[in-house]
């Protein structure tokens, strides 16, 4: 049996069915840069879930329309081959030469090709970095460095954390806009 369908729905365009074992329901999103995805759960078959999202079609046009919207306003990091090696030294010495100044701590780090997230700080105080950081602008890199730095003593997004964030950067709300234009491509 096929794990996946790709259906034409008039007025929408390419619509993926996919099996999904994790799916309890049935579920449509439309997703920037990758279009529309229905997870059809164990036990509905994909004609059924083809016919559902059909139904669906004024609900996904709408939908469309503003990730269209969205797209055209948000450049997308390029595809590019990133030497693993060359990202993690960048990384990393930047890592520390910003905690050293703003005087943070950090247990480890780990520099990966993340698809959902520019980099993550757990509650041990890891810090987690995206080799794609090293193709944006080297300003917004070092926010996103100091970011994580900012939750070895903060762990959430709440005014404290904003007014930490300002007294080590002062432009940091403009730097956090100025990051939410650039889209982290899902591979």
């Amino acid at each position: 049996m096929a794990d996946s369908v790709l259906v034409n729905i008039r007025d929408v365009g390419p619509v993926l069915l996919e099996r999904s074992a994790r799916a309890k329901h049935l579920n449509i999103s439309v997703k920037p840069f990758k279009g529309i995805r229905v997870a059809v759960p164990e036990g509905l078959s994909f004609k059924n879930a083809e016919i559902i999202a059909r139904m669906q079609v004024d609900w996904l046009k709408t939908h469309l329309e503003q990730v269209r919207k969205f797209e055209a306003e948000h450049p997308v990091i390029p595809e590019v081959e990133i030497d693993p090696r060359k990202a993690r030294d960048i990384l990393v010495s930047r890592l520390a030469a910003i905690a050293r100044k703003h005087g943070y701590t950090y247990s480890r780090v780990t520099v990966r090709n993340q698809k959902t997230r520019w980099g993550s700080c757990s509650s041990r105080n890891s810090i987690s970095l995206n080799m794609k950081l090293t193709l944006l602008p080297d300003e917004l890199r070092d926010f996103v460095i100091l970011h994580e730095l900012v939750h070895t003593r903060i762990k959430n997004h709440g005014k404290d954390f904003w007014a930490e964030m300002t007294r080590a950067e002062p432009r940091a709300k403009e730097l956090d806009k100025r990051l939410n234009q650039y889209y982290l491509r899902m591979l």
